[in-house]
């Protein structure tokens, strides 16, 4: 246990910023198995707009890489992508 002040309020911030990333990286999570997950085309969209933005946000507080979220987005459009050509085949 540190013995000054200022470790102390980091170790605050440390835990409040370690909340706030496992929220953020189970969100995007949760929201990657949905669009896996037996739905419609339609619904894929809507969720991969969302999941867009959550990403986004994500780079923006620093929670994960600028490359690891576009990598993600561009293996989740080709997965949609290909679902939208099965469904109308």
């Amino acid at each position: 246990m540190p013995q000054h002040k200022s470790p102390l309020k980091r170790m605050k911030t440390d835990k409040k910023r370690a909340a706030r990333n496992n929220y953020v990286r189970n969100t995007i999570r949760t929201l990657s198995k949905k669009i896996h997950s037996d739905t419609t085309p339609e619904e894929k969209e809507k969720l991969l707009s969302e999941l867009y933005s959550k990403l986004d946000k994500a780079v923006k507080k620093g929670v994960i890489h600028k490359r690891t979220a576009s990598r993600r987005k561009s293996r989740l459009a080709d997965y949609v992508n290909k679902a939208k050509v099965e469904k109308t085949s």
